[in-house]
């Protein structure tokens, strides 16, 4: 009888199938439930699909923990997203708010860099290590806001563009800022040449993308056009936003940059809508949800202990503050009124996946300790779980 119960029982390696089919139908759920309750309570549904991340992940019950599957399809998930933002962007309507953009995103940088090695010098952290805890504190992750945005019907305004643009160009400032403490403190990065090859690279970046986006781009997407296969415009598609993706990697910017100028030049095509209708289906689906969810596992607040319980509520009232006074007044030194300056400050304040990156690279470097890193990540994640209803609370006073 034990022997035929034995045939009957699972091998390890159905075990390990039935548990990565789990995770992924466990994060589909939860993120759609989770949505759904945000926004019975008169939240953006990317508020409850943030905080459902914690809930399962280690912080609180550990159902979901980081692993390599979640990272690779968050990182599908968040390309994506901004692919989408791209796609269904008003090109003209953006290069209008161009100089705001521009305003916001300087003034982005300076203030939060300035604060964010205050704080730490308080804390008695030598000038490299509060330098560093500067930088982390500039670094925007705009995927939060455009989600939210793109709920609230606002995406596509002026301080929407205004945000997209900036954080575009935060992304940037915020590379050479980076590459600028490692040269000084680590040796890398070469110090001045090492930003000279690096802008540089960010300029052939761009040029590259645009020459490609309006020759080869639409070329392509023409012939796919004609093919006799199932969805071969979308496919085509999404395959330049994860190329773009590549590229933009490869000089040295975020992902999430290439994917985004893909989808601008993808809108400036005849197969726009098409395209857009098809990937928002693909991404909601399924790869975004593993987005909004690894935010979430990506921070344990159990880490937070002592002293450092304090330094991180600073550090997190700072990392608010000093994004919406200094993005704010730069949108309104650009022509903005008071309520759209004030959510563009707003919509810069998620720092997200880039500052969890920045983080990384401070602790893999020796750079930053480790309860430094941990405090760092939840004020990384922290402002991004407080962007949405912050967001949402400005434009219904406006």
């Amino acid at each position: 009888m034990s022997g035929f119960l034995e045939l009957l029982a699972p091998s390890a390696t159905a075990f390990g199938k039935a548990e990565f089919i789990f995770t992924v139908v466990l994060v589909l759920v939860a993120v759609k439930v989770a949505g759904d309750l945000s926004v019975r309570f008169g939240q953006p549904s990317v508020f409850g699909k943030l905080l459902v991340g914690l809930v399962i992940g280690p912080s609180f019950l550990g159902w979901i923990q980081a692993s390599s599957l979640l990272t690779e399809l968050a990182e599908l998930g968040v390309l994506l997203l901004m692919f989408i933002a791209g796609v269904e962007t008003d090109v003209k309507e953006f290069m209008k708010s161009a100089g705001g953009a521009a305003l916001a995103a300087v003034l982005g940088v300076i203030v939060p860099l300035a604060a964010g090695f205050g704080l730490a010098m308080v804390y008695g952290y030598d000038w490299a290590r509060s330098l560093f805890v500067g930088t982390i504190l500039v670094a925007t992750s705009v995927s939060i806001s455009v989600q939210t945005l793109r709920e609230l019907g606002r995406l596509q305004t002026r301080e929407g563009f205004t945000i997209l643009g900036a954080a575009v160009i935060d992304d940037i400032l915020g590379l050479i800022v980076l590459s600028l403490v490692l040269g000084l403190e680590l040796g890398q990065g070469g110090g001045v040449l090492g930003i000279a090859v690096l802008i540089f690279k960010v300029l052939l970046f761009f040029a590259a993308g645009i020459l490609l986006g309006r020759t080869l781009v639409p070329a392509v997407l023409r012939f796919a056009s004609k093919m006799g296969v199932s969805v071969p415009v979308l496919t085509a598609g999404i395959a330049f936003a994860l190329l773009f993706a590549i590229g933009a990697e490869l000089m040295g910017l975020a992902g999430i940059v290439g994917a985004y100028l893909a989808g601008l030049m993808i809108s400036m095509t005849p197969f726009q809508n098409d395209i857009f209708e098809g990937v928002e289906n693909v991404g909601y689906a399924f790869f975004i949800p593993f987005f909004f969810v690894s935010i979430g596992v990506a921070a344990d607040v159990r880490g937070l202990t002592g002293g450092l319980v304090i330094f991180t509520l600073l550090a997190l009232l700072l990392a608010v503050l000093t994004k919406v006074i200094g993005c704010g007044a730069g949108a309104k030194l650009s022509g903005l009124n008071y309520h759209e300056s004030l959510a563009v400050g707003v919509g810069m304040v998620a720092r997200g996946e880039v500052a969890l990156i920045v983080a990384k690279i401070g602790l893999d470097s020796g750079l930053i300790p480790e309860d430094l890193f941990t405090s760092m990540v939840i004020v990384a994640i922290a402002t991004t779980v407080v962007t949405p209803p912050l967001l949402r609370a400005v434009f219904k006073r406006s």
